[in-house]
């Protein structure tokens, strides 16, 4: 079978200048393993975040990443080298479930539900081609809506998260901001994870010295309280199962979670291209293949109450330090993952991160996942001073950012992110068909005051001449 029988490369041994070490070749098996721990690692800080924030079992989150990554090397046959971590786009979706009474099998029935949807799309993508991700989500349209997923999460380390302890949040947050500019190669890839043992260590030297806080707990009340719990470590089991959970169905709470279908295809294209460019071999026949297989990854992991998967961008910056992409590294990281799951114990550790750890950490991570966002149109080159680029973009984001909300009935009603993503959508293509139909040329905003005018995409337009739409 295609992915396996990797060739050794060289002696296994030694890497030469400028040698890379191809997805179908190998280094020595001590070797590979010990890449396999180090991708682990490169994600543990970012995967582990998600689970907890979202109240799901980190156990079960890391147990289900290394099913997913097996699942993804199978689906594209070794040609992709890539890790499948827990998605931290579901943080938000999963701050609004909760805020409409749902729990965690909710959350996970939403995100079941999105994970089919994404399989659906790389099975239009796999027949049509890719181009149908470009004409249906073109970059003024993804980039808005993946800087909406991640501002809208804002509130919740204003709220939740900071207030536990804030004095340790914004250590943990210039410890982390420090670590991802200061820090090169590998372990600026695992800056999240350096800040995290940073807050840790730092809330237990506060409670051997300064005591017990009196502040907000988990439960946002203002109590005396440690920062850090240990109990359910200690009554945890080194050895055992996962807390699995059915996954159930809420029309409402799927609404929520659709939008980030978008992000979650942008993420996976933007990687299988990476890849693509890193490895020499142009991938774009398998994009159809890693989206159904990231979809499919997804469907079983919540079923089963884990979170959703996606490919993890610290695994890029790991291979382009090592420059080895043998698949038979990500091999050993899915076992690596399989095992940790089955530690409860180290799962317990985890979930014992204190609030104004997460609430550092939060304010970095979830800046970043908003300003993606803003890095899709500067890649992509989008022209704002054209209004039909401006206006979409402008009013989803702050609809999906401040939480407006629109009723339908009593029982009904669309709100941030999905209300923010549903106008950027219809309202990018409708004013886009709108324009072309009625022929009416468009004064650019924003562009400093210049008189000149631009005609509606692709239509000619005698003065004077149009200039390329970004779309």
């Amino acid at each position: 079978m295609r992915g396996f029988g990797w060739k050794l490369h060289g002696d296994g041994k030694h890497l030469g200048p400028g040698d890379i070490v191809k997805p179908d070749e190998r280094l020595t098996w001590g070797r590979t393993a010990g890449l396999g721990a180090q991708h682990v690692v490169s994600m543990i800080g970012a995967c582990f975040v998600a689970p907890v924030l979202m109240g799901l079992d980190p156990s079960l989150a890391l147990m289900a990443s290394g099913v997913a990554t097996a699942i993804f090397l199978l689906s594209t046959r070794g040609r992709v080298p890539s890790y499948l971590g827990s998605s931290l786009s579901f943080v938000g979706v999963s701050a609004v479930i909760a805020g409409q009474g749902g729990d965690a099998g909710t959350l996970t029935g939403a995100m079941l539900v999105v994970g089919a949807c994404l399989a659906g799309c790389g099975l239009v993508v796999h027949i049509v081609g890719g181009r149908i991700i470009h004409a249906v989500l073109p970059p003024p349209v993804t980039g808005a809506v993946v800087m909406l997923i991640g501002f809208n999460l804002a509130p919740v380390t204003a709220s939740t998260y900071w207030p536990q302890d804030q004095w340790t949040a914004l250590a943990t947050m210039l410890f982390t901001g420090l670590a991802l500019v200061v820090l090169r190669g590998f372990w600026s890839r695992i800056a999240i994870f350096l800040g995290l043992v940073f807050g840790y260590a730092l809330s237990w030297i506060l409670d051997r010295t300064a005591g017990r806080i009196h502040s907000a707990d988990g439960s946002g009340k203002v109590v005396d309280h440690w920062r850090i719990d240990f109990s359910g470590v200690a009554n945890a089991d080194w050895i055992g199962v996962p807390n699995f959970h059915a996954p159930n169905f809420s029309g409402s709470a799927i609404l929520v979670a659709l939008p980030v279908l978008v992000a979650l295809i942008a993420e996976n294209a933007g990687h299988v291209k990476a890849v693509g460019e890193m490895t020499g071999d142009p991938l774009d026949d398998k994009m159809g293949t890693a989206l159904m297989a990231d979809g499919g990854a997804t469907v079983l992991s919540t079923a089963f109450g884990g979170p959703a998967t996606t490919t993890y961008a610290e695994n890029i910056g790991v291979m382009a330090a090592t420059r080895v992409y043998s698949t038979a590294a990500y091999w050993a990281a899915a076992g690596f993952a399989v095992l940790f799951g089955l530690c409860p114990k180290f799962g317990a550790v985890v979930a014992a991160i204190p609030g104004g750890v997460l609430g550092g950490i939060t304010v970095i991570l979830y800046g970043m996942i908003g300003l993606l966002g803003a890095q899709i149109w500067v890649r992509n080159k989008v022209d704002f001073s054209q209004p039909l680029n401006l206006v979409p973009a402008a009013a989803g984001v702050v609809i999906g950012v401040g939480g407006v909300s629109l009723k339908f009935t009593d029982t009904f009603e669309l709100s941030g992110i999905a209300l923010g993503t549903l106008i950027v959508l219809t309202g990018y293509h409708g004013l886009r068909w709108l324009s072309t139909a009625s022929r009416t040329p468009q004064p650019p905003l924003l562009d400093g005051g210049t008189a000149e005018y631009d005609a509606p995409p692709n239509r000619p337009h005698d003065n004077p001449p149009d200039r390329a739409d970004d779309a």
